[in-house]
């Protein structure tokens, strides 16, 4: 599977070292979305394959866009946040978010984890 990634999160701060960190590791970060707004137009334009979610947009719900992303868009949907799993582990489940990860565990290797496990979060 390829793994063309758009980021998508209210801080500019994490989306530029996220991309960085993701490019090294050898996924491309096809383009980066700080509103849902936003993401949906950059999804549509681009078409991923994976796009990782935050949570939390700055007063708007990650899991409302993971279900317009899914309706709207083939790709894979991830859910990152600062916040543990546990906080939010029967939303996860529910969404159509193929699973979790912690942003302080981002990288290539946890992504296809999340990939190859089918669901949930990627082992820690």
């Amino acid at each position: 599977m390829s793994l063309r990634c758009l980021l998508v999160d209210d801080s500019i701060r994490f989306l530029e070292a996220a991309r960085t960190l993701l490019e090294r590791d050898g996924i491309p970060v096809v383009g980066l979305a700080s509103t849902g707004a936003e993401a949906l137009a950059r999804a549509a334009e681009l078409v991923p394959d994976i796009v990782l979610v935050d949570l939390d947009l700055d007063g708007e719900s990650g899991f409302d866009l993971a279900v317009e992303l899914a309706d709207r868009v083939s790709c894979v949907i991830i859910l990152i946040s600062t916040h543990a799993l546990e906080d939010f582990e029967e939303l996860i489940a529910a969404s159509p978010a193929r699973g979790f990860l912690h942003k302080s565990d981002l990288s290539a290797r946890a992504i296809r984890e999340v990939l190859g496990n089918g669901g949930g979060a990627a082992p820690g």
